[in-house]
């Protein structure tokens, strides 16, 4: 079957799980007490920041997958929907991260961020290789250099998002720092990959 109803589908689930973020940031206080109010929520912005950009790399590369996937199969469009139900779920983890960040329960927090973005990584991982072993759902025209440069790329993810989310069980602060640092690198990393295909 062809692929456009599941990427209109697709980019809703993005378009709302990014958007779903910015309703858990707030700052309620009365007028003359907003601006520190606004200073004090800075781990919000920061959580905020965090997940709308993971969310935006998985678009980007979803979409970059979508590019080159001619087809969909029944098995592919379930894989796509626990793909989809993961990425949804990351608004939920980003709160609980926010609000503890600064007390004891940010394991807990860090914890549940980790096994969730390992969990969506899985599913990548799972949507694009179903596709693309045997270039089973891909174009026949799609470039070679293209699908092998993408499954590269894909396969590091859940070990690094596995081992963020371990370091927490040791120091969840770490662990909120390295999923930060993650975004970075997969910012960087796409840029670069971009450029050389």
């Amino acid at each position: 079957m062809p692929t456009a109803r599941l990427e209109t589908f697709a980019d809703g689930v993005f378009a709302i799980a990014a958007t779903l973020l910015i309703i858990d940031v707030t700052a309620n206080a009365p007028g003359g007490a907003l601006g520190k109010e606004l200073l004090h929520a800075w781990p919000q912005y920061a959580a905020y920041a965090v997940s709308f950009l993971t969310i935006g790399i998985m678009w980007v590369n979803h979409h970059a997958c979508m590019e080159l996937i001619a087809r969909a199969d029944r098995t592919f469009l379930f894989i796509n929907i626990a793909l989809l139900a993961c990425i949804a779920f990351v608004p939920f983890p980003t709160r609980l991260v926010a609000e503890h960040l600064r007390d004891d329960g940010l394991r807990a927090a860090a914890l549940t961020y980790g096994v969730t973005l390992t969990t969506t990584s899985v599913f990548f991982l799972s949507f694009w290789f179903y596709a693309s072993i045997a270039r089973r759902l891909i174009a026949p025209a799609a470039d070679e250099r293209m699908v092998q440069g993408i499954s590269r790329a894909f396969l590091p993810g859940t070990p690094i998002y596995a081992s963020a989310t371990l370091v927490a069980l040791v120091s969840p602060t770490a662990s909120v720092i390295l999923f930060a640092l993650i975004a970075g690198f997969y910012v960087l990393e796409s840029s670069w990959f971009a450029r050389g295909v």
